[in-house]
């Protein structure tokens, strides 16, 4: 066995830390000792550098797999940044012309490349087997390795072919990360990888500076994330929707909102998503409203909130979503909205697609309804659902615990769905027990004869929802399994006999009901920095954001968040003393640091106090181009139906906006389109309704002129003009 080395010399040198943060020097040591190495290790945790120390020290270049172009691209300027060395670090693939690729060779077989990083598609190409054939490769990294399971929320089918091209170019250590994955998905990726004898390094998936909130997500949706947003000024924070559309229609009601928001998505042509993504990182935008292409494995350590505009299809792609924020270890908020309507729509999407992915998709979306419709503490639910014990009763961090709900006795109603679980032989689902203790005369219950059980019926008047929480409560508890492998049939734990032989009180929280339109407002949190001297630490971030405009590069990476602090404490003036401040090694000290000791020495020797440049009072804009572009249209007295088709909406929504236009007190001239499509006597019968109605309902309106004789899109363009021309 390999001797251990000193590795603190080696980090400070290489990235200027003193100490390893969790289970990293573990992880090396072991990479440095030859041995197959599996990392488990939440987002912000310092995934990373479990692979960039070990391939500095060691001899020959590290093969790291990576699926994303904007993932390498992000990662190899973080490591040049480190480095006074460009060719320390670079990426192949299909980005690249065939000189830059004729570069990173030369580097390679030079012997500065120390870290390669390759698409899997990349990695299958003859010319690249060949060359990597030929150089001396002293690891293979495969980051964000739950890609190849497809319980993984990203699986990717060229993740499975990546162990026979490794066999093919030679067999070195292999080194599998992830930020997320339940004990299924671990056993399928070191089962694919040919790793089941590495070593597993678990780090806690508890990321405390979180703070977990899900609301009810209703029309008033849009108006509350911006309420939200201008309640964190200059912060950054991320947007997830699960299409493109909501993506870019987001993003536009944003800007005309006066916050400095752009698009992320798959759509949007490669140069843009990339202009769009720095001026993300270089703090130039506050808000980037994306699908889930963006943020993998994106470094920006300050990321304050996490907004999910809808709910994300598992709990692993929330976990990881969630993930980017805080990874500095400051505060994060991570807000999703809730519509049970939004799964229904996702379990649509999966028809068609094979039924063994269906129902992997059907029960990954279960749990997601679970998590966000229950009133049990949130960081609970989420680190059991990735096999970790949360003990604390109240985290203190999430919405359940700060707005803990009223508990009840669930005694007899857990040791009723035990006994039918047994009578059952563990061969159902959740969803078959609910049923059999409701009552319900369904099919599969009959072809069972499970309606003859002594249990059918005996709890028909309770609430199914309420009969789910004890289900879900009682596995927290570890009395019931579920078996994934078996789409998840449940299953009795020696916890559950031994509860069915001596019960005991058995308190039970209510879920949270997501029907209703919930009014009542959480309050936010807030959260100022770490630094001992807060003038001059808003003086150094200006200086850091100066610089990375000048020099094209995000502001975090010249130096992050807790080195300003650090800074803005015990004013360093010399360059040793810089480089004794956390994250600021030799190089960083040396490319960056004189702008920042100048700085310093001058506010030490001042000792006077200046105010920070007050923030910044963004105007709201009053009409998005799309109201402008149809009050033009309809100036020129286009038909509706026609602008309707023209800005690629359905015709109610083109209803919709123009309602919006004159309630905003614009007025606007339809009557060339309404005698097109209604005869005279018809629009004044309407237009008479409304000038003596109590009110503008259309429903009561339809009620009161007919059905049978009137349409409410008729009545809607009535009320349209009615509107114009008596109100405005």
């Amino acid at each position: 066995m390999a001797k251990k080395i000193n590795l603190i010399p080696h980090l400070k040198k290489h990235f200027g830390f003193n100490s390893f943060k969790g289970n990293q020097e573990g992880v090396i040591q072991n990479i440095l000792e030859g041995n197959d190495t599996f990392v488990l290790m939440p987002t912000g945790g310092g995934k990373s550098l479990c692979y960039q120390l070990p391939s500095l020290i060691m001899d020959g270049t590290a093969i790291v797999v990576s699926p994303l172009i904007a993932l390498m691209k992000n990662q190899v300027d973080a490591m040049r940044n480190f480095s006074e060395e460009d060719g320390i670090a670079h990426f192949i693939n299909s980005s690249l012309s065939k000189a830059a690729i004729d570069q990173v060779k030369e580097d390679i077989l030079s012997g500065k490349t120390k870290l390669l990083y390759v698409a899997p598609e990349s990695l299958t190409k003859l010319e690249n087997i060949a060359f990597l054939k030929q150089i001396t490769i002293s690891f293979y990294a495969i980051d964000e390795a739950h890609c190849i399971s497809e319980w993984g929320h990203d699986f990717r089918p060229e993740y499975r072919r990546i162990r026979p091209i490794i066999n093919e170019i030679g067999t070195a250590p292999l080194v599998a990360l992830t930020a997320t994955a339940t004990p299924k998905v671990q056993h399928d990726i070191q089962k694919n990888l040919g790793m089941q004898d590495a070593r597993v390094f678990k780090s806690s998936f508890n990321r405390a500076n979180l703070y977990y909130e899900v609301r009810a997500k209703n029309k008033q949706v849009d108006k509350e994330i911006i309420k939200y947003i201008k309640s964190q000024p200059g912060k950054s924070g991320i947007i997830y929707c699960l299409s493109r559309k909501k993506v870019e229609e987001l993003a536009e009601t944003l800007k005309v909102n006066g916050i400095l928001a752009l698009p992320y998505h798959a759509g949007i042509d490669s140069a843009t998503r990339s202009q769009n993504q720095d001026a993300f990182l270089m703090e130039k935008m506050e808000v980037i409203v994306a699908t889930i292409a963006f943020g993998m494995g994106i470094d920006k350590p300050d990321v304050r909130y996490v907004i999910h505009y809808d709910i994300p299809k598992s709990l692993e792609g929330y976990y990881q979503e969630t993930g980017r924020a805080g990874r500095d270890g400051g505060e994060g908020h991570c807000l999703t909205f809730y519509a049970n309507k939004d799964l229904q729509k996702l379990e649509k999407f999966m028809q068609g697609k094979p039924i063994a992915e269906q129902e992997i998709g059907k029960q990954l979306l279960l749990e997601t309804a679970a998590y966000a419709e229950s009133s049990v503490c949130r960081r609970k639910l989420l680190l059991h659902y990735f096999g970790e014990d949360y003990t604390e009763e109240n985290c203190g961090s999430c919405d359940n615990c700060m707005n803990p709900k009223k508990q009840v006795e669930g005694k007899e109603f857990i040791s009723a769905i035990l006994e039918v679980i047994v009578l059952l032989k563990e061969r159902f689902k959740a969803e078959h027990i609910v049923d059999i203790l409701k009552g319900k005369e369904t099919a599969d219950i009959k072809s069972h004869g499970h309606d003859e059980l002594e249990l059918f019926a005996a709890y028909q008047d309770e609430d199914e929802r309420f009969l789910h929480a004890v289900i879900r409560q009682a596995m927290i508890s570890g009395f019931i399994d579920k078996d994934i492998e078996n789409y998840g049939l449940l299953k009795m734990t020696a916890e559950g006999r031994k509860y069915m032989e001596h019960p005991t009180s058995f308190k039970i929280t209510k879920d949270n009901d997501f029907e209703e339109d919930d009014e009542e407002e959480t309050p936010t949190r807030g959260g100022g920095s770490g630094a001992a001297d807060e003038v001059l630490f808003s003086m150094l971030k200006d200086l850091r954001k100066t610089l990375s405009k000048k020099l094209e590069v995000p502001p975090f990476v010249i130096f992050q968040d807790p080195s300003l602090e650090a800074m803005a404490t015990n004013y360093p003036v010399t360059m040793d003393e810089l480089q004794n401040i956390p994250g600021v090694g030799g190089g960083k000290a040396k490319r960056y640091g004189e702008a920042f000791l100048k700085l310093i020495k001058n506010h030490v020797e001042e000792n006077e106090i200046i105010r920070p440049e007050d923030l910044r009072v963004r105007s709201v804009a009053n009409k998005s181009k799309l109201k402008v572009s149809i009050i033009q249209a309809i100036d020129r007295k286009i038909a509706l139906d026609d602008i309707a088709e023209s800005k690629g909406i359905e015709f109610k929504e083109l209803l919709e906006e123009v309602e919006a236009i004159v309630y905003s007190g614009t007025k606007i001239n339809i009557d060339y389109f309404l005698k097109q499509i209604m005869d005279d006597e018809h629009i004044q019968d309407i237009y008479n309704y409304f000038s003596d109605a109590e009110t503008d309902k259309i429903i009561e309106a339809l009620t009161e002129l007919g059905e049978e004789d009137f349409s409410e899109e008729e009545i809607r363009m009535v009320r349209i003009k009615f509107l114009s021309e008596m109100a405005n």
